[in-house]
């Protein structure tokens, strides 16, 4: 990334260039991203604009260079000559001219936190324009909250979304084919009926060849149409394609799709799709009838849970930190928690991959942020990366 550097000529240039050299140098050395003092112009291709504040007596280069500026503007204080107070006069100008800016203060380490942050930010906020995701099929009929402007999401995030008929995709299943590859290969040493795993790879396939034709990076399909269409289910399609990094989601549901892959894109990291089942207090139990197979250390073959039918993942996902997230589909809502699995569970009476999370935002913030009825969980604490997103945007 690349920042842009302020120094009243009242003081000595070398020492506090030192003193920029080193806390980027320890960023540098913390998470590997790489950041260069710039020039205004050079800047221009950067998210977002950091300026580092050496001394005081700066706001007012500080306000010739705003006009070249991008929001909100990352104000990063050296700690020492009168850095902070020019800083805080700097902030005040922005809030005046209506502009957002941030203010990063503190210890080498604590800022170089920040900046991770800011960084993995603006990195998943690149990554996301020109995205290419789809509907296959209209929403599940109850889902009734999952409308999105198209437009106004492109224009928001730079993501494109087609449509694409669930008649297309049930012919493509018809053909019965798959790729012949080690992932497939494996699925048939697993203790499950080998037709039902055959007839559910044809569905993998079809999956497959929808992203070849459209050049998808995801897709959420009106998966449960396939129970009575094709006898089965589309959970083992959507477990191998999230392996292999497309975005793959249930029930048509165009807002878990694109949070989806907004997590995707800050964590890189396989995202779990999935419902909660129960709340305690912080803690959450989510269940789905998929999960991508990277995810889980361990996993079964097993029936669809609602129709008891078709080829559905039962995994064993491990304990550790993890993310919980969910944005509404104009993203101006977002529930968004750090959390740690506990535990995976095997209940009868809900879907078949299930995790026990213990969440740091407790369970009115979680029941009065609507997002609708699909989280999204991947492993890591990425809450902060996804604040600084949303900062972003």
């Amino acid at each position: 990334m690349k920042y842009f550097y302020l120094q009243s000529i009242l003081h000595d240039g070398s020492e506090l260039k030192k003193k920029a050299s080193d806390l980027f140098d320890y960023v540098k050395q913390k998470t590997g991203i790489n950041f260069v003092d710039t020039s205004l112009n050079d800047g221009k291709d950067e998210n977002v604009s950091l300026v580092y504040v050496a001394s005081g007596g700066t706001a007012g280069l500080f306000k010739e260079a705003l006009p070249h500026l991008k929001e909100p503007v990352i104000i990063i204080t050296s700690g020492s000559d009168n850095s902070l107070s020019a800083s805080m006069e700097m902030m005040t100008h922005l809030a005046n001219e209506g502009k957002k800016g941030r203010l990063l203060h503190g210890t080498k380490e604590e800022v170089s936190d920040k900046l991770e942050q800011i960084a993995c930010a603006s990195k998943a906020v690149k990554e996301l324009k020109g995205l290419r995701l789809a509907l296959v099929g209209r929403p599940s009929d109850w889902l009734i909250s999952t409308a999105v402007n198209y437009e106004a999401l492109k224009e928001k995030t730079g993501i494109e979304v087609i449509e694409i008929s669930i008649e297309e995709l049930i012919s493509e299943i018809e053909k019965k084919s798959y790729p012949d590859n080690e992932s497939c290969r494996a699925l048939f040493e697993k203790d499950f009926d080998k037709n039902e795993i055959e007839n559910s790879l044809a569905i993998y396939g079809a999956f497959s060849r929808l992203v070849e034709k459209y050049n998808l990076d995801g897709f959420s399909a009106r998966c449960f149409d396939l129970l009575t269409a094709v006898k089965n289910s589309g959970c083992l399609g959507m477990a191998l394609l999230n392996q292999e990094g497309i975005y793959s989601g249930c029930e048509a549901d165009l807002p878990s799709l694109i949070s989806m892959a907004i997590l995707g894109k800050i964590s890189g990291k396989p995202v779990f799709q999935c419902n909660p089942s129960r709340v305690r207090d912080r803690e959450i139990v989510f269940a789905h009838c998929t999960v991508p197979l990277n995810m889980p250390a361990t996993y079964t073959l097993d029936t669809h849970f609602e129709s008891n039918i078709g080829v559905a993942v039962a995994g064993d996902i491990p304990q550790g930190p993890a993310t919980v997230f969910k944005a509404s589909g104009d993203l101006e809502r977002r529930f968004i928690s750090g959390a740690y699995i506990e535990e995976a569970l095997h209940e009868k009476d809900q879907c078949r991959t299930q995790i026990r999370v213990s969440c740091k935002e407790d369970s009115d913030k979680f029941f009065n942020t609507p997002v609708g009825n699909h989280y999204l969980v991947c492993m890591g604490d990425y809450s902060e990366h996804l604040k600084e997103f949303f900062n972003l945007l």
